[in-house]
């Protein structure tokens, strides 16, 4: 399906962007990969030629998702990597571990800008580029925190809230001109989300936590996303825990979950 697509990945230097390019160039994708840093992008580009993809298919391009006025600049270099750009998969984002009276309000914004405003600017300079095409598909991670809301993720949930919002808006907007839009919801993933967490002054968590380090496997979660997005899937829910269920029950039983996390 992806086989001579120009498919361009943000937060690709790591956890689930880094599993799911390796998955990417393995189905022939021309891949650009975005993250702030460049020396682990390399790192990335080589371990995707070892695995047999032709280093010219594949190309490195810094980004920082909160820098807007360098978006412009960035958009235009991953469209003439091959003059089109078929998917971005907004993956890029910062997660939280800190009750709400102890963080402080320029810790929010900065999840905000990560994690919202990063994903709907660089969303609005590709879009027209995909209009014009006729075609395109945009993904992004949300999470299971994009619709219940649980302690020491106030700020978290709040913006996977909002991306959920934005883009299920989006899909809506665009459905009828040929764009796809895949909203993706990870459970516990072993990734390096909660190392890199704010505590609520904005530093670093710094380790990983029981339920990210029992999470599933990053190389599974990217084939269950892989598979959602050949299938044409709207939404992919991909975990192995009981916060899976989670999604369920907040739809039918809202008041049964709002009690359970209370007790977590």
């Amino acid at each position: 399906m992806f086989s001579g697509k120009t498919v361009w990945i943000t937060g690709a230097s790591s956890g689930i962007g880094e599993a799911t390019a390796y998955e990417m160039a393995a189905d022939g994708a021309k891949l650009i990969i975005s993250a702030r840093r460049g020396e682990e992008l390399e790192r990335v580009k080589a371990e995707c030629v070892a695995k047999g993809a032709p280093v010219n298919d594949i190309l490195v391009l810094p980004l920082d998702v909160t820098d807007e006025a360098a978006m412009p600049e960035v958009v235009a270099k991953a469209k003439a990597f091959t003059g089109r750009i078929d998917m971005l998969f907004n993956n890029a984002g910062i997660s939280q571990r800190s009750l709400c009276i102890d963080t402080e309000m320029a810790t929010y914004r900065q999840l905000f800008e990560v994690d919202v405003f990063g994903q709907i600017a660089l969303t609005k300079l590709v879009l027209p580029i995909m209009l014009e095409q006729g075609s395109g598909h945009m993904a992004v991670t949300a999470s299971v925190a994009g619709k219940v809301g649980v302690k020491q993720r106030t700020g978290y949930c709040a913006a996977k809230h909002a991306v959920m919002g934005f883009f299920d808006a989006l899909r809506a907007e665009v459905a009828q001109q040929g764009i796809f839009v895949t909203t993706i919801t990870p459970g516990f993933i072993r990734t390096a989300i909660s190392t890199n967490a704010l505590k609520g002054d904005g530093s670093k968590f710094g380790k990983v936590d029981k339920n990210i380090g029992g999470g599933m496997d990053v190389t599974a979660c990217a084939k269950v996303i892989m598979k959602g997005f050949k299938a044409g899937k709207r939404e992919i829910p991909v975990g192995e825990g009981s916060e899976m269920k989670a999604l369920w029950v907040k739809r039918f039983f809202p008041n049964k979950l709002f009690k359970l996390v209370e007790n977590i």
